[in-house]
């Protein structure tokens, strides 16, 4: 086992990404039918397999649009016996993960003498890998299951998946979760990304030149988007995707779930902290604790009504709202939810449309079934979840890698124009058939189109 001591870092904008008018810049272009804006009719576009695509229209969008139009993950639906959302969200979460994968684990201690998990996926699956970035390093893909701790079948598969795809994929696990032991009495709030931060580092220290991809399951994208949004353009990463998330926790709390999901989901977490009762009676009523009927209840005993520093339920949630610092994400982020989702509820209830409809960098990609965290097809494909994200993060990479040539061609033909000017050679009205390229390719023109 390794373990490394890592200071909590700066915040510094180092490979930062900022996408053309992404905030709000006026270039005095207007939105006709001719680009790529114009080919979106309300911000809601259809795809195969009863999906939507609901995002702000971009040129980024338009590409991702012709991608997703081209997945082959989307056309085939599931068996009849695999359509309800019930058993699609119990199949993910209450079947057993499967043999065969091999994981080499890092304890990395924190800044606070805290310790979280990385778990490298090794193998099987590294035979044959296919190349995820031509012409570069392969990617690294960040994993953050849900924040229960538990390993889902699901998140393993995506991982493997990954792997053969030619990814690095790692697994994050918070304090405490799925074996990581618990050596100081502080447990990581739900949208507290400090923990996240210090991994991220070690992670760019390991692959300082690697791309950085990250995904989210479940309840565990409350941390990615906090993360997202707290470091904004500083955040390392080069895209991110959100399996089922939770968006409006609060709310997602206090409605509390349907009885089986709350029940399980609560039990889970009384069977993984009773272990470390003893250790946590210093800080927090284990009585009260063990005793909670609702999820709510659970994270307002071990969170705000602690023994040392207690705060109210509005001043946790003005801290870990994920979606507290959402403008200043500046990563592109897919969220792939369904309308039958039984752990998030209804899509006019849990999914703040506005987001999607006002942020060019989040799109969402909404689909008729799937379940939580669901999305199965015929064994033995994979989940059409974890193809639809591996597309989407290949996608953004040909688009960030054409926007790169193209400003270089830019660079290259202002360079060359002004030579001539200087050696007065240019004619007055000739015109270089490179000039026409701004119009060929629309991913010059602002993202707020």
């Amino acid at each position: 086992l390794l373990v490394l001591r890592l200071r909590r870092p700066g915040r510094r904008a180092v490979g930062a990404r900022t996408l053309p008018g992404a905030r709000g810049e006026d270039h005095g272009e207007e939105v006709d039918g001719g680009g790529p804006a114009g080919q979106f009719s309300d911000g809601r576009e259809p795809l195969p397999g009863g999906c939507s695509l609901i995002c702000k229209p971009s040129a980024l969008a338009q590409c991702l649009l012709r991608a997703l139009r081209r997945s082959a993950a989307l056309e085939p639906g599931p068996r009849p016996w695999l359509s309800g959302p019930h058993l699609q969200t119990l199949c993910h979460f209450v079947l057993p993960v499967g043999p065969g994968s091999e994981l080499a684990r890092e304890y990395l201690q924190l800044a606070d003498d805290g310790l979280v998990a990385l778990d490298w996926v090794v193998g099987p699956g590294a035979r044959g890998r296919r190349a995820t970035n031509a012409g570069g390093l392969p990617a690294v893909l960040l994993v953050i299951p849900n924040a229960w701790g538990r390993l889902t079948r699901n998140v393993l598969g995506l991982s493997l998946l990954a792997l053969e795809r030619g990814y690095y994929p790692v697994i994050f696990h918070r304090r405490g979760h799925h074996g990581c032991p618990l050596v100081s009495p502080r447990l990581q709030p739900f949208g507290d990304p400090s923990d996240l931060k210090e991994a991220i580092t070690y992670i760019r220290f390991r692959h300082p030149a690697a791309p950085l991809f990250a995904v989210s399951e479940g309840s565990g994208s409350a941390l990615l988007l906090s993360y997202l949004g707290e470091c904004g353009s500083s955040s390392y990463m080069t895209g991110a995707a959100c399996i089922s998330p939770v968006l409006r926790c609060r709310e997602w709390f206090e409605a509390g779930l349907p009885w089986p999901y709350e029940r399980g989901f609560l039990l889970h977490q009384k069977i993984a902290l009773s272990r470390y009762a003893t250790a946590l009676e210093d800080t927090v009523d284990t009585g009260k604790l063990f005793r909670s009927r609702s999820l709510r209840e659970f994270e307002e005993t071990l969170f705000c009504h602690t023994k040392s520093f207690p705060i109210s339920w509005d001043t946790y949630w003005d801290h870990n709202d994920p979606l507290r610092d959402v403008d200043e994400a500046a990563v592109p982020v897919l969220c792939i939810c369904s309308a039958d989702d039984p752990v998030c509820g209804p899509p006019n209830h849990f999914l703040p449309t506005e987001l999607f409809h006002s942020n060019p960098y989040f799109f969402l990609l909404l689909s008729r079934h799937g379940g939580h965290c669901g999305f199965l097809r015929q064994e033995p494909l994979p989940a059409w979840s974890h193809e639809v994200t591996l597309e989407y993060f290949r996608a953004l990479t040909d688009f960030f890698r054409t926007e790169e040539r193209m400003k270089g061609l830019s660079r290259r033909r202002a360079s060359f124009l002004a030579g001539r000017r200087r050696w007065g050679t240019l004619p007055k009205r000739e015109v270089s058939p490179s000039s026409s390229l701004e119009e060929i390719f629309s991913w010059k023109r602002s993202y707020t189109r």
